[in-house]
């Protein structure tokens, strides 16, 4: 039993080696040449902050209106900076109110500060793009942010607003590009403590 199919294998791997392969009929010539295969380049730059910079460098220079003498960077970094303490550091606490929800945000050392400039920033953004209702309190560490529905009994609007919660809300809306360029151009406009 072993013999014939021992025997098949032999007689099948004999004429898959008879049939010869594209790439060895291939001849070369003198002087041929083959196209070098492209390079694909990386689109990440990095970490988060530095691409966002760099984002934001290319498209000043690439903008012939640009005014030099006011850009200033420094003010961007530092906001993101601020960005990243927020996001990363502080805690929050949510509870649900009538009509949406109270976060207790806070944080320790420079957080603290951040914290204050961010939601201070962002609170007068979201009531100026119509969004909800946000009653903003400073604590010693940190806010507290009242944030209700324009319509409290919508319980659709008052559900988005409690599964957002606070980083959802920060994030929220299409400011944020602008608003990184207009603090790069050192707009006065664009300013909350950088």
């Amino acid at each position: 039993m072993r013999i014939p199919v021992l025997a098949a294998a032999l007689l099948s791997s004999s004429l898959v080696l008879a049939h010869p392969l594209t790439a060895q009929e291939h001849v070369h010539t003198p002087g041929m040449t083959h196209p070098a295969p492209a390079v694909q380049r990386p689109t990440q730059g990095g970490q988060a902050a530095f691409a966002a910079i760099a984002e934001i460098v290319a498209l000043l220079q690439a903008d012939a209106t640009t005014d030099w003498s006011k850009v200033n960077i420094e003010r961007l970094r530092l906001h993101l900076v601020d960005m990243d303490l927020v996001t990363l550091r502080s805690r929050v606490v949510a509870t649900p109110v009538t009509g949406g929800a109270q976060f207790l945000v806070r944080g320790t050392g420079e957080t603290i500060a951040a914290i204050k400039r961010m939601t201070g920033a962002h609170v007068t953004m979201v009531m100026k793009s119509g969004g909800p209702r946000v009653v903003r309190t400073e604590l010693p560490d940190g806010v507290r942010l009242i944030v209700t529905a324009a319509d409290p009994g919508d319980a659709a609007a008052v559900a988005t607003l409690r599964g957002l919660g606070f980083i959802g809300l920060m994030v929220s809306g299409d400011h944020h590009p602008a608003h990184h360029m207009a603090l790069a151009r050192g707009e006065a406009m664009a300013d909350h403590g950088h």
